[in-house]
């Protein structure tokens, strides 16, 4: 469990950086929601590779719903 968290905290903090980069450089309006579904979106891709760790955590439904 406690990998599985630690993926989430640098799943979340890589996510925060991107859409930060995206408005600094893109001009793009910050979004909590945006932000939100870019975690979904790329927590179902690392779940796709094998970080089982994070298939624990059951974001789909739970956590980030």
């Amino acid at each position: 469990m406690k990998k599985g968290v630690n993926s989430l905290i640098i799943l979340t903090a890589w996510s925060i950086w991107k859409h930060r980069n995206t408005c600094v450089f893109y001009g793009a309006a910050p979004s909590v929601s945006a932000i939100m579904q870019e975690i979904k979106d790329e927590h179902g891709l690392w779940c796709m590779v094998e970080a089982k760790k994070l298939e624990g955590l059951g974001l789909a439904g739970g956590i980030l719903s």
